[in-house]
Formats: C-alpha cells, structure tokens, sequence
C-alpha cells in the first residue's frame, strides 16, 4: 500500500477492496452468469465494511457466503475475501477464537480444493490455498500481539510518567516541610533572643547604657543572621555573599555561638562537645544544631530567670548523641503544633538518622532532651 493510501480511512480502503472485487466482477463475467456471480461476491465482500468492529460476525458471514457460493458451484475472485476475514479475526480476537477461524477456513480449503482443483492435481493447489490461510492468520496473530506489545509499553509508559509526578510531588511536599521547619526554628529562635535582649536593653538604658548599646548590636547580628539563615533556607542565598562567608551552614562548630547568644539573652549556657565531630557530615550537623536551638529556644521562652541549661554533645564513630537540660523549676509544656513544629519537629528530624527523641521533665527537676543520632542510618539520605 503506497503512503497515500495509509493515510485513507480503514473503511475507505475496505470500501475500495468491495469496490474492485465489484468492478472484477461486472467486467469479467458473462451476462447470463452476471446476476448469481455479482449477489455473491457483494455477499463475499460488503461485510468487510464491518470487519474491524464486528471481526467474528464479519468471519462467519463471509464463511457462510463462501459456503453458499461452494454449494452453488461458482468460484469468483471475492474468495479473497475469506483471507482478509480471517486475518481481521486472527487479528481481533483470541487465540481460541484464531484456531476455530483457522479450523473453519481450511475446511472450506478442502472443500474447494475436492470440487474446483483439476483432476490429478489436487496436491498442489490444496498446500498453496493452505499456505495463504495460515499466512493470514499468522499475520493476524503478529499484529495482534505487536498492537498488545505497544499497549502494554504505553501503559508502562503512563504508569511512569505518573509514578514520576507522584515523585515529583512528594519531593516538593519533603521540601516544604523541610523550609517550614527550618523557618520554625529560624524564627521562633532568633525571635525570642531579640526580645530577650531587647527588654534587657530597655531595662539597662538608664543605668548602663553601654550594656544597652552592646544588647542593641547583639539584636541587630541576630536580626541579620536570622535574615541569612531565612534566605538560605528558600534557597536564594549566593555562595559568593558576604552573608554566606560570614554565616555558614549551621553546624556543631557554631554550638558555641549560639551558646553565648543564648547567654546574652539571659539563659546562662554551658556547652561541651566530647570527640572529634570532623567525620560528621554537614546535614548531620545540621540536625544537632538545630535540635539544641530548638531545645535552648523553649527553655529560654517557657522558664522563669536565673535558669541555667546545660548542651553536652558527644561524637562517636557512628552516632551522635545530644542531652539537652535545664535547671527551671517547672518543665515546659510540650509544643502542641502540628508535625514540623516544636517538640514534633525535633522528632522528626531525630528520627531521619533512626534517633528516638526523649523529651520530658527531670527527676530532680527541670526539663531534659535526649536523643541519639546514627550517622549510618538510611533516614541520612532523606535528611
């Protein structure tokens, strides 16, 4: 078939196919045969219109047309027909469905081959006709299975690009929960240092006003600090601004840092950092600054003055291990925020390197956080 005529329609080209068995017809038969030989081959060919929607009701009325055209001794050109009906259902139906087709035909193929196959002869004519039929069929079953094959890919194919949205999706939901706990912690503790040493400032302005200038540029670094660490949580911070040289990635170095902040903020901080913490990694680090921060901001907004907190962090092989108290004289109610907040966040992030965080108050008084992270743990990688 030319590239043109793959363009057609399938009716149109199975209309042409009824049409040039038609035109065969008219054109090669004699008039007194014209009438018999024109009913029959409209028989044979005008139900292949339909062979795609019905492709058995097609099979079985073209086999049932060739069977009156055996019966009344007639062979016409249209038996062609009978292939190409075969083919549609080898091509449409079942396996189950093929065998009979294929039964049906090649006993029709014995049938003519025992009346219209010349004497002597009968051999030959019978393995050729044989041959087109199983050819029909054969390549009824290939398309089948081609067009089965295709299905299934494109099928494998949506199911990906879905699974590959659905990816996409829950990356995007892990990133805003990552950028929404990390603004928590961001905001809830830079915001409660700044109010701390603004109301010492207030408080010192007539007695000590160096005391106040000194507080007011410890709001002023806070405030800039926390704008750095804002803008490198959203992902918007360059690597070669001043801001990011002079803030780096929060790590265990910086626990010292923020240990004085914590100091003049009111909360007198004692820090000790047992082992070499050099082989663990950055995102780690991240974690165990960000659980002391969140565990020194709520004591220093939920505990009365004069409370001392303690940070010990020691570094193994494989673990870290963070104990976080404080000396108030009630505990601190528990963060009742949703996941990503609080004491909820604080779990979250214990839990991505396989730690169990323990928070709760003291025996002998006060509030204690406690947890333990294995640097080996799968969760690592989602951190």
């Amino acid at each position: 078939m030319t590239p043109a005529g793959r363009r057609l329609p399938p009716v149109v080209v199975d209309a042409l196919l009824a049409a040039l068995l038609l035109l065969n017809v008219l054109t090669t038969h004699p008039p007194h045969e014209l009438p018999v030989a024109a009913v029959l081959t409209a028989a044979l060919a005008l139900p292949l219109l339909w062979r795609r929607r019905a492709p058995l009701t097609v099979f079985a009325a073209v086999v049932a047309a060739a069977f009156v055209q055996w019966l009344m001794d007639v062979q016409l050109p249209a038996d062609i027909a009978v292939l190409v009906a075969l083919y549609t259902a080898a091509a449409h139906a079942g396996r189950r469905a093929t065998l009979v087709a294929g039964a049906v035909v090649e006993a029709g193929v014995l049938l003519a081959c025992l009346r219209w196959a010349p004497d002597g002869a009968f051999l030959t004519p019978f393995v050729a006709v044989t041959a087109m039929a199983v050819a029909a069929a054969v390549l009824g079953v290939n398309v089948r299975t081609t067009r089965a094959y295709l299905a299934a890919i494109e099928e494998r194919a949506a199911r990906l690009e879905q699974e590959r949205e659905q990816r996409a999706r829950l990356a995007v939901a892990e990133e805003r929960t990552r950028i929404t706990r990390e603004m928590h912690d961001i905001v809830t503790h830079n915001l409660s240092v700044m109010v701390a040493l603004t109301d010492a400032a207030l408080y010192a302005q007539h007695r000590s006003p160096d005391r106040t200038t000194t507080a007011m540029r410890q709001v002023a670094e806070t405030g800039r600090q926390a704008l750095t660490d804002m803008r490198r949580s959203l992902g918007v911070l360059r690597t070669d601004e001043p801001d990011a040289q002079r803030h780096p990635l929060p790590g265990i170095t910086q626990l010292e840092a923020l240990a004085d902040q914590m100091c003049a903020a009111g909360l007198p901080t004692r820090l000790e950092v047992d082992g070499s913490h050099t082989h663990v990694p950055a995102t780690a680090q991240l974690t165990v600054y960000r659980l002391v921060q969140e565990a020194l901001t709520n004591t220093l907004k939920h505990t009365p003055a004069g409370t001392r907190a303690d940070v010990r962090i020691r570094c193994a092989a494989e673990t870290v291990t963070v104990d976080v108290t404080d000396s108030g004289p009630c505990p601190p109610p528990p963060a009742a925020a949703p996941s990503g907040h609080g004491i909820p966040g604080m779990r979250e992030r214990a839990a991505a390197y396989g730690g169990t965080l323990q928070a709760g108050p003291l025996p002998g008084g006060g509030w204690g956080v406690h947890t333990c992270l294995r640097l080996g743990s799968s969760g690592a990688a989602s951190a």
